[in-house]
């Protein structure tokens, strides 16, 4: 009989988090990557194990007459067995953007998008909703701690209720694809796609929605959609008040209850609140989103103390674009005092060339005199990519604009220029995305510190 669900590209984020939703929910699941063919990610093949999944070689044995579904990745290409296989059998093929607007539009989803701030305000909304008792389910791009802790990947979970939290990537647009019954949309920045193209983007999205909400923060978002319910810092209903910005926490005041979030920055206030407004539509009151999130455990590689050495902490954090660099250098300054030292890998040569003036400001008007700028050569993933243009071209410019910036050819070198470099009191920032070994460097750097 078939009625299995073979999912292509099975330890990849948007992947992995799918077929856990569909082997919580008791169906039949099984996978297969090229990762784990290779002994990489096995992590994730584990814990996809543990769930039932049964895990096969890419080699076109996992689709078979028990097979009802393939399910495939965007990195899965016409020539893989697995596809030939499943063409030969007539077995349907679906890929992972039309599964999860399949699983956004059977729940009560709440979608969060944005440029900005997705993965971090997807969790804490799921950590209130969970301390109101609601029983959420989850679907996101960021691992969750409190999800890890309890054995799984981190990216999923399937909840008893019938409310949904799923982040939303705008960059290959499927983000139009949803009709959830709450949207909430944080911000608009230069990122993969020019504005005039976001903005047509989460138009599209908004008029989809039963209701959405707009962060009244941020100008363009706000622009785009003037007469949407809002929150915000300081928008009428939910005005944060007396906020106190702590190394690695912050404290706030909204609607007369009073916030201790362990996460730092104004940035990740904004993103409580966002939270907090959105399950405030479900009936969840201030003073439970408060208790929700007063043990948040935050989300892999966003702003993460990575250990401190003789003084000198090493932050790990996913910040890529540049407003994810402006917000993360902001907080970096209310977390010690010293100086920051900074070492951002870009994650592509395309995203690079695309967003060069802006990461260059960035760093310019992030960076205090007394710090610096390391930077290793673009993230190669392999492909056709065009590798005209390098990181030197970034250091040079700020360089230039006179913020110090160093470009390393070799990345290895750079843990032991810092151990020359670094004193007590000084922050060590290891930036950047796609990259798996980024987390795996910045404990590197910890290790040969003084």
């Amino acid at each position: 009989m078939r009625d299995t669900i073979h999912f292509s590209g099975a330890g990849g984020v948007g992947m992995s988090a799918l077929a856990q939703i569909a082997a919580m929910e008791g169906k039949r699941v099984s996978g297969s990557d090229r990762d784990f063919d290779r002994g990489r990610n096995m992590q994730v093949k584990a814990a996809l194990e543990a769930l039932g999944v049964k895990i096969y070689p890419q080699d076109g044995s996992g689709v078979n007459d028990a097979t009802s579904e393939l399910a495939l990745s965007t990195a899965i290409e016409d020539s893989n067995p697995e596809v030939i296989k499943a063409r030969a059998l007539n077995v349907k093929i679906s890929h992972r953007s039309e599964l999860l607007a399949g699983q956004v539009n059977r729940f009560d989803s709440i979608v969060v998008a944005g440029t900005s701030g997705k993965s971090t305000t997807a969790a804490m909304l799921f950590a209130v909703l969970e301390a109101a008792g609601l029983g959420p389910s989850i679907i996101t791009g960021g691992a969750l701690v409190q999800l890890k802790e309890r054995g799984l990947i981190g990216n999923a979970f399937r909840g008893k209720g019938r409310i949904l939290v799923v982040e939303a990537d705008e960059s290959d647009g499927s983000i139009v694809r949803y009709t959830p019954k709450t949207g909430v949309l944080l911000n608009i920045t230069k990122d993969h796609k020019e504005l005039a193209e976001l903005n047509k983007i989460f138009l599209e999205f908004a008029g989809n929605c039963g209701r959405i909400l707009v962060n009244a923060d941020d100008a363009q978002a706000r622009a785009l959609l003037p007469a949407a319910p809002a929150f915000g810092l300081n928008t009428e209903g939910w005005k944060a008040a007396n906020v106190r910005l702590e190394p690695f926490a912050s404290r706030f005041s909204l609607n007369g209850a009073e916030f201790y979030l362990p996460a730092p920055g104004l940035y990740n206030i904004e993103n409580a609140v966002a939270a907090a407004a959105a399950a405030a539509l479900y009936g969840v009151r201030p003073e439970t989103a408060a208790a929700g999130l007063k043990d948040f455990r935050g989300v892999e590689r966003r702003f993460r103390l990575v250990g401190e050495k003789s003084g000198v902490k090493v932050i790990d954090d996913f910040a890529h674009n540049p407003a994810k660099v402006s917000a993360v250098l902001k907080a970096l300054r209310h977390a010690g005092g010293g100086r920051v030292f900074a070492v951002y890998q870009p994650h592509g040569f395309a995203p690079t060339r695309h967003l060069k003036a802006e990461l260059i400001d960035a760093f310019v008007t992030g960076l205090a005199p007394q710090d610096l700028l390391l930077m290793p050569e673009i993230y190669y993933a392999g492909g056709t990519a065009a590798k005209d243009i390098s990181s030197k071209d970034i250091t040079g410019a700020v360089a230039a604009a006179g913020r110090a910036a160093r470009y390393f050819s070799d990345r290895g070198a750079i843990p032991a220029e810092l151990a020359k470099l670094v004193r007590s009191g000084d922050i060590v920032a290891v930036m950047g995305a796609r990259d798996a070994t980024l987390s795996d460097f910045a404990r590197q750097i910890l290790e040969v510190l003084p």
